[in-house]
């Protein structure tokens, strides 16, 4: 089977079940997980599907609007101290649990997101997300989406965090794409708890 016939398969798989872990995909399409690892990359990019936890899922289009209080990449509740709001055209809100599916999901709109907030780390004060800067790598874990991102409004409280916790400060721009990278390697078990 070709590749462009698998990733026509998952899609049809992934709208039928909506959740598929990787091994299952593997299983039923008879192919490794790196081949199914490769075929979903477009799928990702593409927006049709979202990586979760050891799998995928299908890509809910404006799924705010349908329960408010789940995260529209990965589903989980909504813990407002660590939520991350899309403000899109026509007053359309989505919301994400984290930053971290704050960001994969930012970069998945991309132009379309007219603002984006999220809550300051330390403070509790709401900021602009591509006014933030973001830790990633350290060792406090909130129990939530790995990696782990914690967005902070001042880079000399992140840069002063990361000297306590360990990690490393990024800028808005670098950490939507490290946080998708690190998505994409394979390895990450993202939407975890701890």
């Amino acid at each position: 089977m070709l590749p462009i016939d698998r990733q026509n398969q998952i899609k049809k798989l992934i709208k039928k079940k909506q959740t598929l872990k990787i091994s299952e995909l593997s299983e039923m399409l008879d192919v490794s997980e790196m081949t199914i690892h490769r075929d979903l990359r477009p799928l990702i990019e593409s927006g049709d599907v979202i990586k979760t936890f050891g799998g995928v899922t299908i890509a809910q289009k404006h799924k705010s609007s349908a329960n408010p209080e789940e995260c529209t990449v990965c589903q989980r509740s909504i813990n407002e101290r660590m939520a991350y709001r899309l403000i899109l055209p026509n007053n359309q809100v989505e919301t994400a649990c984290c930053a971290h599916c704050g960001l994969l999901r930012h970069r998945q709109l991309n132009e379309q997101v007219v603002q984006a907030l999220c809550y300051d780390f330390l403070k509790q004060t709401t900021i602009s997300a591509p006014l933030a800067w973001f830790v990633m790598d350290t060792s406090l874990h909130l129990g939530c989406c790995q990696p782990q991102v914690l967005p902070f409004e001042w880079r000399d409280h992140a840069e002063k965090f990361v000297h306590g916790f360990g990690g490393n400060v990024y800028p808005f721009h670098e950490a939507l794409e490290i946080v998708f990278k690190k998505m994409n390697e394979g390895n990450v078990n993202p939407c975890q708890h701890h």
